[in-house]
């Protein structure tokens, strides 16, 4: 049973979690009303929410710190902190590539690619909701499981991009752009079921 100081970690990864999918979700309308000539405001925007992200970690790792006794092993909640971060600066990798590679004209893949990442956030907060409940939970496995098949969407929405891309053989310069493009897109997915991996790890540590 976690008393209330113990249910404050939990409650910094749900915040953690929360500006993950608030990236997502900015990142999912930015691209389904593209304008590249907004894109430098969207990135601060974006980067606002990313540090919000960062201090959630750092009060995290302060209260770490200061306390002896935890509800988790300390490097399994440093390693959840540092997991959900990574969703936020994954988030803001695209939009920041987007605008690095000056890219005025969005392949319909990335449309797809954006609801698949908000998808995926989505369900890691339904997940996060339940962590704290993780020794009684009947439901939190399943939960897990859907982030991996999400994940799984992913990885095939990639490989079908990809190989549209070099079927369609456009230039050099975009092909180099969008593959990395894509791949900042993948790593999306793959950061949330990190954290999911991790999640379930913690729960059979504690089984």
């Amino acid at each position: 049973m976690t008393g209330k100081r113990d249910h404050l970690y939990f409650e910094l990864l749900q915040e953690g979690v929360r500006y993950a999918v608030e990236a997502a979700a900015q990142l999912q309308n930015d691209l389904e009303h593209f304008d590249a000539s907004v894109l430098n405001q969207q990135i601060d925007t974006m980067h606002e929410l990313e540090h919000q992200a960062d201090l959630t970690k750092h009060q995290a790792m302060e209260k770490l710190i200061r306390e002896f006794i935890t509800p988790l092993e300390r490097e399994d909640i440093l390693g959840l902190t540092s997991a959900i971060d990574d969703v936020t600066d994954s988030i803001e990798d695209v939009l920041l590539r987007l605008y690095m590679f000056n890219i005025h004209e969005l392949r319909p893949d990335a449309l797809e690619f954006s609801r698949i990442v908000a998808q995926c956030c989505a369900a890691l907060q339904d997940l996060m909701d339940e962590f704290p409940h993780f020794r009684k939970s009947k439901t939190i496995r399943e939960k897990i499981i859907e982030i991996n098949h999400l994940e799984e969407i992913g990885d095939r929405l990639y490989t079908e991009a990809m190989h549209r891309l070099h079927t369609e053989r456009p230039d050099a310069v975009e092909i180099l752009s969008w593959t990395t493009i894509y791949d900042r897109f993948e790593k999306c997915c793959d950061m949330c079921e990190h954290v999911a991996d991790s999640v379930e790890l913690v729960i059979l540590k504690n089984s």
